[in-house]
């Protein structure tokens, strides 16, 4: 459930980004189709800037919306005229504080080179060097984080543009990915502990792409070369692909958000198939917490529909459509009230009455947020007749905020962070509640790197946070609940 405000259910991942160096003149075309296929990663705003890498024109459109809405008058599209470019789709845009200067990519035109920029994720120290920036004559004209990297770029001293990079990508803490298009080259970065995942790919033309997930490599037609790994840069120019590292000091943490939640199934993460580690988090949820006397099992569409099959064929319960969604409907998330976002759960999805009536049902989920969507859809199966329904998440409960780049920053965001699972239970309604073991998430998604946790970030889990979280530090400890404390203790909160 995560993904904005709250998520296709209750949270909201930050961006999708994709890039293309020496593309041909259809390059704009291009990037709205590898965007088209990164929607999921953002609903509230979209932009593609282009490059003639003869003419050293640079062109740009970006507007508030879907892809489709954005550019839904053909000629918007068509005067992007290039051969290598850059996209972006973003949510959550505070219009009111920055307005359209928050939309990406951005431009940047300086006299002597030209920089483009698209940013995903969170800078936790954007406060403090935004403010040594400023003390410098930095004049800043948007609240991105992206901005900051160019404005470091600008400030340093050193002599090449690499070199200037490098400097400034050391200043950065936090989670963050970047493609960062000049005159001359095309640069994805990604963060020391690589917490957002971004992949280089190659058209059939020879021509390289980098792009937030492989689904959009896939959806282009072109094949995945390989990942960018923490505290490295790729660059791409008419030589062709070189790797870069910036920083030694890397520890690797994918967020297991992107395998639970944010990614698209047929996405590959660190050579795991997203769809394949969701289908194992069901079956080995099945075992950890099964539900004997049930009838059916359903799952609550999209994200939760692998976990779903996953549990019913390790419980050896039929998997059933109960849950029909409304494709034609926003996502709750991008409502800008609680009640309109609970509102949106109804218009969203509807039960099967002919399936659930009279039925004991396990429902499985990939996670709970504030609780509010659980509830409702309990509470839909409950009035479409089912005579029970046992809620199973294919995740540990979420009791800690992220400061990486999901919009979920505050504890009072929650419902973990102040109910035990008994406690939940009775807030939703349910007639019993489970979540998966932070063991058994680790051994559904595989990965075996050798870092903590086997290389993935569980911070929204344990409190385990991989990287400084500079900004939000002191609030954090301020906010902190007696149930939060007690499960950075180790203490048992939940009574297993």
């Amino acid at each position: 459930m995560l993904e904005n405000v709250t998520t296709e259910k209750e949270l909201h991942e930050a961006c999708g980004l994709f890039g293309l160096w020496k593309g041909g003149k259809e390059a704009a075309h291009v990037a709205y189709f590898a965007l088209h296929a990164l929607q999921h990663r953002g609903q509230e705003g979209a932009g593609i800037v282009t490059l003639d890498s003869k003419m050293q024109e640079v062109k740009q459109f970006r507007g508030y919306g879907l892809l489709s809405e954005v550019f839904h008058e053909p000629q918007r599209l068509q005067n992007l005229t290039g051969d290598c470019a850059i996209g972006h789709v973003s949510y959550t845009l505070n219009k009111q504080a920055s307005g359209f200067a928050d939309v990406q990519p951005l431009v940047f035109h300086f006299y002597d080179q030209t920089i483009a920029i698209a940013h995903n994720g969170n800078l936790t120290n954007a406060k403090v060097l935004r403010r040594e920036l400023e003390a410098e004559g930095a004049v800043f004209q948007s609240g991105t984080d992206a901005e900051i990297l160019v404005h470091l770029i600008r400030h340093s001293k050193k002599s090449t543009f690499h070199e200037r990079l490098k400097e400034s990508l050391c200043k950065l803490q936090g989670g963050f990915t970047f493609i960062v298009m000049t005159n001359d080259e095309l640069i994805g970065i990604v963060d020391a502990n690589s917490f957002r995942p971004l992949a280089i790919g190659q058209m059939p033309s020879g021509a390289y792409v980098l792009a937030s997930e492989t689904c959009a490599l896939h959806s282009i037609g072109a094949k995945f070369v390989r990942n960018i790994h923490a505290g490295n840069f790729a660059s791409i120019t008419d030589k062709g692909l070189e790797i870069f590292e910036y920083t030694t000091k890397t520890q690797i943490a994918l967020d297991a958000m992107e395998y639970i939640y944010f990614s698209r199934p047929d996405s590959e993460i660190a050579g795991i198939n997203v769809h394949s580690a969701r289908k194992k988090m069901g079956e080995i949820l099945a075992k950890e917490a099964p539900a004997p006397h049930a009838d059916m099992v359903i799952g609550v569409p999209n994200s939760s529909l692998s976990a779903a099959t996953g549990y019913a064929e390790a419980s050896g319960l039929p998997y059933e459509m109960g849950l029909i969604r409304n494709q034609y409907t926003a996502r709750t998330f991008i409502e800008p009230t609680q009640e309109l976002r609970e509102q949106g759960v109804r218009k969203k999805l509807s039960p099967v009455v002919g399936v659930v009536q009279g039925r004991s049902v396990v429902l499985v989920d990939d996670s709970i947020v504030r609780g509010t969507t659980a509830r409702h859809i309990v509470e839909m199966l409950k009035n479409a007749g089912a005579a029970e329904v046992h809620l199973r998440i294919a995740s540990p409960p979420l009791r800690f905020p992220n400061f990486y780049g999901i919009d979920v920053s505050t504890s009072g965001e929650l419902l973990a962070a102040t109910h035990t699972v008994s406690e939940m239970c009775s807030e939703i309604g349910a007639d019993s509640l489970e979540f998966m073991s932070v063991e058994g998430l680790l051994d559904a998604i595989g990965t075996h790197f050798d870092a903590p946790n086997r290389g993935l970030c569980l911070d929204v889990f344990t409190g385990e946070y991989p990287a400084p979280i500079v900004d939000y530090e002191a609030t954090l400890k301020k906010e902190l609940s007696p149930l939060q404390k007690r499960v950075l203790k180790g203490e048992d909160v939940d009574g297993k």
